[in-house]
């Protein structure tokens, strides 16, 4: 396959002896090689539109699809065919960011739309027009509560997603901050070490559900962290804001979480998009973007970009951040899903999602292959531990199409159930388990 690459041999040698490198294939070379390709793609230079569109189908009958019951922060969720189909259309996929306001009504009617709906969801006040991911929206948040306190220290639950965690930590290294992590105790974020390590933290992060699919009480947090001017940091899962008590309710300062379950599909990993909310006094110390509403000289409804901070442009040293985009496209989808959806539907699919994950944990104790880990109240996620051997029952379900829960350590497994599992699939999951010894 012809590659179009603009530079010259010359100038890829050039390159290479700069960075001291022999080939360009050693540029991957951090990659193991068994995740990378064998061979090169089986796709000719040219090929008709029909010719070629056989080809690819053809191409992706090689992937498996599974039935997935792993979620650790991407979930299988469905997708409704109106996100897909709106998201395609030409304008939204030609559509840039939005410098010139006053020529991008409709960009800016929907970011609109969408700050007004996780404003909504999350009981915050204000929300920014959407972050790359949930773990970066994280650390966004991390330097809002520096920028706020003007303290170096931030404590992280320990119950959180280990990602997000390796997230904070790697933002806070170049900016010179500590990152210092809450104990989990019996599985849960341990109030009394917050209380002994308080006095110099700009704030707390925690996540609801946490890691491990408990639904964690936080109540009281917010008071113990304003009494020491620190901030309340929540990082909470989108479908997880419909059922669940939000940060609003629980007095958090910064929300802030990833959207995936809203829309996007799985896609190996990404692009997801993150969300990014706070009360209206932390407003200034907000990166990216703010859209809003008022009324043009002529009277007539008009979109604006309302508020954004010129140092991500322009005094970049100076700036809390320089995030200055946001993940439009994917906003876009967000926001088409929750208007599907509506409150309504919102509410019904993650309640579906929570009785199958429900069903699934009481079949799977009735099989005897597992202890109980904490009797914590639950979502869609839930940890149990296995009295099995974990490899082997990994690869028999695989065997069998199924892409089993996550293994996170000594036995135990976080098992994820979504509104797309059936009971059949879910029987037959437990069934797999029954023949483990």
């Amino acid at each position: 396959m012809h590659k179009y690459l603009p530079h010259t041999p010359k100038d890829i040698e050039d390159m290479l002896k700069v960075i001291k490198a022999d080939t360009l294939d050693d540029l991957f070379s951090a990659i193991p090689k068994s995740l990378r390709l064998k061979e090169h793609y089986l796709i000719p230079s040219a090929l008709s539109d029909d010719l070629l569109t056989k080809h690819m189908l053809k191409l992706s009958k090689e992937n498996d699809e599974l039935i997935v019951f792993r979620g650790a922060g991407s979930y299988d969720h469905y997708t409704p065919s109106v996100v897909k189909s709106l998201i395609s259309r030409q304008e939204f996929l030609t559509s840039y960011t939005p410098y010139q306001p006053e020529v991008a009504q409709g960009t800016l009617q929907y970011i609109f739309e969408y700050q007004s709906m996780i404003c909504e969801l999350t009981g915050m006040e204000v929300s920014n027009a959407s972050m790359y991911d949930g773990a970066t929206a994280t650390a966004e948040a991390m330097f809002m509560a520096h920028a706020q306190t003007g303290k170096n220290t931030i404590l992280i639950s320990e119950t959180m997603n280990p990602r997000i965690i390796e997230v904070v930590k790697a933002y806070a290294r170049y900016r010179q901050m500590k990152v210092l992590v809450v104990p989990e105790k019996n599985g849960l974020t341990d109030l009394d070490f917050i209380k002994s390590h308080l006095d110099d933290a700009m704030g707390l992060i925690v996540q609801n559900p946490n890691y491990y699919g408990t639904i964690e009480n936080y109540q009281g947090f917010a008071d113990l962290l304003h009494s020491n001017d620190s901030l309340f940091i929540m990082n909470q899962e989108g479908q997880s804001l419909a059922i669940l008590k939000t940060p609003g309710e629980y007095q958090a300062d910064i929300a802030c979480g990833d959207l995936q379950s809203f829309g996007i599909p799985l896609s190996f990993g990404g692009a997801y998009g993150g969300y990014l909310a706070t009360q209206m006094k932390y407003v200034r110390k907000m990166p990216g973007r703010i859209c809003g509403i008022t009324n043009d000289v002529d009277g007539k409804r008009a979109f604006v970009l309302t508020l954004q901070a010129r140092e991500q442009h322009i005094r970049r040293a100076k700036a809390n951040s320089n995030i200055c985009s946001n993940q439009s496209l994917i906003a876009l989808a967000v926001t088409i899903y929750l208007a599907t959806m509506g409150k309504k539907g919102l509410i019904e699919v993650a309640n579906e999602s929570m009785k199958g994950a429900h069903y699934l944990y009481k079949e799977l104790l009735k099989t005897n292959q597992f202890e109980i880990v904490n009797n914590h109240p639950f979502f869609k996620e839930f940890t149990l531990k296995a009295k099995f051997d974990v490899e082997q029952f990994e690869k028999s379900l695989l065997e069998d199409g199924i892409l089993g829960p996550l293994h996170i350590k000594d036995q135990k497994l976080l098992f994820a159930v979504t509104e797309r599992r059936s009971i059949d699939e879910i029987d037959r999951l437990v069934k797999k388990v029954g023949e483990q010894r």
